[in-house]
């Protein structure tokens, strides 16, 4: 018999324990109660089958508890590594990016301007010209009628001669004074002047001058460079530069004596304003060509004149002859040819006609005689009476010249001596 919870109780009469074998019984696949022998509800005589529990699975070991002040260096290692790999990787990428921006930037040096090293200035540059013409240039500082005139000048002897312009000095009420490149002053003595070639000279006395080289102006050539140094508008030390534009430009301007001067004049385009009367015209060589002395302008009067690229200077050959004679003698000797000229001849083919000829004269001696008309004088050509008149002072007395004239219709060449004026 079978009751409800899985067991057979056999008959009395059929059961002794003694003759009584249980069949084998298979054990059952699984058990919902494992410990089977302490079951109060246990039936005695039921068979029994002990079965062992299924292995169950092994838990993992935990690690042993390290001791406090092992975690403790091994946290401090962690750290440190992981410190040390952050540098390692911001520096890597700190020099990616430095080599990025690097490179970004010499882009932009490159694209704004080359990073070469610049030049040395050579020494025929305008800078270094002018570095060597300052310290000789001067600002002239006339008193005139209780205000002052402003002109310049330069140092042209170891003696402290300075030699500028005669329209700068003349008219002067009181004691002239100079003041020099490094902003000191020197009162000058006015030595002489020559109004008609509009050169004076002045002296200090000062030591440690810096005289200025002189050059040779019959050695200028049109297109040259040139430098002109000077005060204009009291702008003391002024650098300004151009080319030579034209040479024996003839210039007859009027002094405030009556009378009128005369040079061949160095044409420039140099920046030159009022103010730069008597201050140098220097060669690319640092040699003084001109001194600065006549600006052309479209302005209506000679006051309210400014600088359109026309100036002129008169040749350094001139006014070195004219300052030597100052010094020498306290005055200068005109060049002249011993003929008048005829203001009011304008000849269709050009020419200046001789009015009356001085009979011992230069002219009168090389066969010329009133009436002839000069066509060219050391081979540059003639049109307006103020182009003999220029060359002529232009010349030093002595000096031998090839003169072509035209007598009615027949021309002739001269060789014609220069002489100084008796005067």
């Amino acid at each position: 018999m079978t009751d409800g919870w899985g067991y057979r109780r056999p008959d009395d009469d059929d059961w002794t324990a003694a003759q009584h074998t249980p069949p084998a019984v298979a054990p059952p696949a699984s058990f919902w109660w494992s410990d089977a022998l302490n079951d109060p509800w246990r039936d005695p005589h039921s068979p029994v089958a002990l079965v062992p529990p299924a292995e169950r699975a092994q838990a993992p070991v935990p690690e042993p508890l390290a001791e406090p002040d092992h975690t403790r260096r091994r946290t401090l290692w962690t750290v440190a590594g992981a410190a040390v790999l952050a540098g390692v990787l911001a520096g890597v990428l700190g020099g990616a990016m430095g080599v990025r921006f690097s490179d970004d930037r010499q882009t932009a040096r490159s694209i704004l301007g080359s990073t070469a090293s610049p030049p040395h200035r050579a020494p025929e540059s305008l800078a270094a010209v002018a570095s060597m013409l300052l310290p000789s240039v001067v600002t002239v500082r006339v008193p005139v009628d209780g205000s002052v005139s402003l002109g310049s000048g330069f140092v042209a002897s170891a003696d402290g001669h300075i030699i500028t312009n005669d329209h700068v000095v003349s008219g002067s009420s009181g004691v002239v004074s100079v003041i020099f490149d490094d902003g000191t002053s020197s009162p000058a003595k006015v030595i002489g002047t020559d109004p008609e070639s509009d050169v004076a000279v002045l002296q200090v006395k000062r030591p440690e001058l810096h005289p200025a080289m002189l050059g040779d102006s019959d050695a200028v050539a049109v297109g040259d460079a040139v430098v002109a140094i000077g005060s204009p508008l009291a702008l003391r030390g002024t650098v300004t530069a151009g080319i030579v534009s034209a040479l024996d430009r003839p210039i007859a301007t009027d002094a405030e004596n009556g009378t009128t001067r005369y040079y061949a004049a160095i044409q420039t385009d140099a920046a030159v304003n009022h103010g730069n009367s008597g201050g140098p015209l220097v060669d690319a060589a640092g040699q003084v060509v001109g001194i600065n002395a006549v600006i052309k302008s479209m302005a209506g009067s000679e006051e309210s004149a400014g600088n359109i690229g026309l100036a002129f200077a008169i040749p350094i050959n001139h006014a070195r002859r004219v300052a030597e004679e100052i010094i020498s003698a306290g005055r200068a000797h005109r060049t002249v040819i011993g003929a008048e000229v005829e203001e009011s001849f304008r000849g269709s083919a050009g020419g200046v006609r001789l009015g009356e000829v001085v009979a011992t004269g230069p002219a009168a001696e090389a066969g010329m005689r009133t009436g002839d008309v000069v066509t060219s004088f050391a081979g540059r050509p003639l049109s307006e009476p103020t182009d003999l008149i220029a060359l002529v002072r232009k010349t030093a007395p002595g000096s031998v010249v090839e003169v072509t004239y035209k007598r009615g219709s027949t021309s002739h060449d001269a060789a014609v001596t220069l002489v100084a004026d008796a005067d």
